[in-house]
């Protein structure tokens, strides 16, 4: 089975789209899905959103929690994290930016028996990405760049949505990042296991603008910046 982390704040309009496409992906290697939704204290209607789409589907293994503060997406990923019962877990954003059809890109090497864990990279491959922000991406390869100068690792995009993980693997690391520093923070600790074997795939990104609902900006570059010398000299 494959456990499907969503967290989603103020995705009331969206929810649904990436439901539908989570939902219609057909999994290689007989894998059933399980989906889990982190509602990070939205001050939209997503609660509604989710609660009428679970009705519409109830034949979808689907399950919902809710933060009674906001506290962050990395905190809605601990909370996610923590409930997940599938050998192998993946990371999907709320909104359209990732295509879950990919899935079974990041599946395959650890089905082979190649990976423990899989990175989706929006910077490899010839799938589409929408052209947006030139100092976006610059920043997140200065970020990848010093991640894996701390990690002795060689990932293109560190910052990608779609990590895919060994269930048991990712559940047994200790998480505090609450914000985005998430993605810094996993990677640095997973880098760390003993003989763990990590794969990066090409996949296709359709960005969002912030009229269109994306939340990341310079503060969370500046507090990444912080994780990774935090987490690669192991203070915490």
């Amino acid at each position: 089975m494959l456990s499907i982390i969503i967290p989603a704040y103020n995705e009331e309009r969206t929810i649904h789209l990436i439901l539908d496409k989570v939902r219609d992906v057909k999994l290689i290697g007989g894998l059933t899905k399980e989906i889990i939704i982190v509602n990070d204290c939205s001050s939209d209607d997503t609660a509604g959103a989710v609660a009428r789409y679970q009705q519409a589907n109830a034949e979808l293994n689907l399950q919902y929690f809710a933060h009674e503060v906001n506290k962050g997406k990395g905190a809605a990923l601990h909370t996610g994290i923590a409930r997940a019962t599938g050998e192998y877990l993946i990371i999907q954003d709320a909104d359209l930016e990732y295509d879950p059809e990919e899935y079974n890109d990041l599946l395959k090497p650890v089905l082979a028996g190649f990976a423990d864990v899989v990175y989706g990279s929006r910077f490899m491959g010839s799938k589409p990405h929408r052209i947006l922000f030139f100092w976006h991406t610059i920043g997140n390869k200065f970020l990848t760049t010093l991640s894996n100068m701390f990690t002795n690792l060689n990932l293109t995009d560190m910052e990608t949505c779609y990590k895919l993980f060994r269930r048991e693997m990712i559940q047994s690391l200790t998480l505090k990042e609450k914000r985005f520093g998430f993605e810094p923070e996993v990677t640095a600790k997973i880098s760390r296991i003993k003989n763990v074997r990590i794969y990066e795939v090409g996949i296709s990104y359709y960005g969002r603008t912030y009229e269109e609902g994306k939340k990341i900006g310079w503060r969370d570059g500046v507090r990444a910046i912080y994780c990774i010398v935090k987490f690669g000299l192991r203070l915490g």
